[in-house]
């Protein structure tokens, strides 16, 4: 089967995200007889993938490198056996467009990859609690940092390469009735996410489920936040059906379990794929100066106007950073939790004290 034959749209993948990009990069690999396909889900060294002739199951044995962030993952394009193989093997993984890492402990410098080829990041935040601005600021540096590093399996990104785009969904808007509060709400989290689109939606009312079903419609998302914010209820209100499970929090601090324990990827009806992931308790942050840079974009422009250019923002006269923050015109980054500050020391310790946050 030669896919050069087929338009994108009418390609059995397209669904899956596949367009002349991915068609270019497989084409070597299919003058080799193998089948393009993507991985729709991973388990104990095996996977799902989605081929032009169906989902088949297939072995990693041949792709497991001991670098962690180099292991198949859900989303990643690769080529598998064709047909009449018993088991098949997945033999290559294509170069990775975007790729969403996080640290597996705040302790240690090793990356997870927890998603790949994403368009969209998800940021899932339950309004049934109080609202943690600082963790929200700690999921977008890692949502802005998911297009760099060694995951992306080559040595630098393409000429196209703008990586994945963040955006807040405040889950549970039905939990707060008054429209006034609810806009202050989300002008709180605009305050700390400038230039990110915040949205607030109601799986219970549907109440902005549409408005999201546009904006994930045109590529792959997948779904970022803490147990307990409401996920998979969200992935079943894109989906149209239960297809996610769904269990109940604790009313005391609205807390889940881990309803979903694996990744997985999921068609769109309005088009796009979801990627749906575990919970995460911790948001370690893995390589994540492009993401922190973003995030802390004012500070980094208020430090230009500093008298000093080697200014460490703690008493210096003519300290800009120092003054935004003592009229009030600074507020959020600035007051980053102690375990915060010093986690990104330890990743970039030169661009952290630039900014004057150890």
């Amino acid at each position: 089967m030669s896919f050069s034959s087929f338009q994108a749209s009418s390609h059995p993948l397209a669904p899956y995200g596949w367009d002349e990009g991915w068609e270019a990069e497989f084409a070597p690999y299919e003058a080799q007889g193998l089948l393009l396909g993507r991985v729709v889900r991973v388990d104990r060294g095996q996977c799902d993938v989605v081929t032009p002739v169906g989902t088949v199951r297939a072995d990693t044995e041949f792709v497991v490198p001991r670098d962690p962030m180099k292991v198949v993952c859900t989303g990643d394009w690769v080529a598998v056996d064709p047909e009449g193989g018993d088991p098949r093997y997945v033999r290559t993984l294509l170069p990775r467009r975007t790729a969403f890492v996080r640290s597996t402990s705040s302790k240690r410098s090793e990356g997870q990859v927890l998603a790949t080829n994403i368009d969209h990041v998800v940021i899932c935040v339950s309004l049934a609690v109080e609202l943690d601005l600082g963790r929200i600021e700690r999921f977008l540096a890692l949502a802005m940092s998911s297009s760099s590093g060694d995951a992306l399996l080559h040595e630098s990104a393409p000429s196209w390469e703008i990586g994945a785009q963040p955006l807040v969904v405040l889950t549970k808007s039905d939990l707060v009735p008054d429209a006034t509060g609810l806009s202050y709400l989300v002008q709180d989290v605009e305050a700390t996410a400038p230039g990110v689109q915040v949205l607030p939606v109601s799986s219970a009312t549907g109440e902005g489920v549409d408005v999201l079903s546009a904006v994930v419609s045109g590529g792959t998302s997948v779904l970022l936040g803490t147990s307990g914010a409401g996920k998979s209820t969200l992935a079943n209100a894109l989906l149209g059906e239960d297809v996610m499970e769904v269990q109940a929090i604790r009313e005391i601090d609205g807390k889940g379990r881990h309803t979903t324990t694996t990744r997985n990827l999921l068609v769109l009806p309005g088009g796009g794929v979801l990627i749906d992931t575990p919970g995460l308790r911790g948001v370690g942050l893995w390589d994540a100066e492009a993401g922190v840079g973003q995030v802390f974009s004012e500070i980094e422009e208020l430090a230009e106007e500093c008298r000093f250019h080697d200014c460490a923002h703690e008493s210096e006269p003519g300290c800009a950073v120092l003054a935004a923050i003592e009229d009030g015109s600074l507020t959020g980054p600035h007051e980053l939790g102690p375990h915060f500050s010093e986690e990104l020391i330890r990743i970039h310790p030169k661009k952290i004290h630039s900014w004057g946050l150890e």
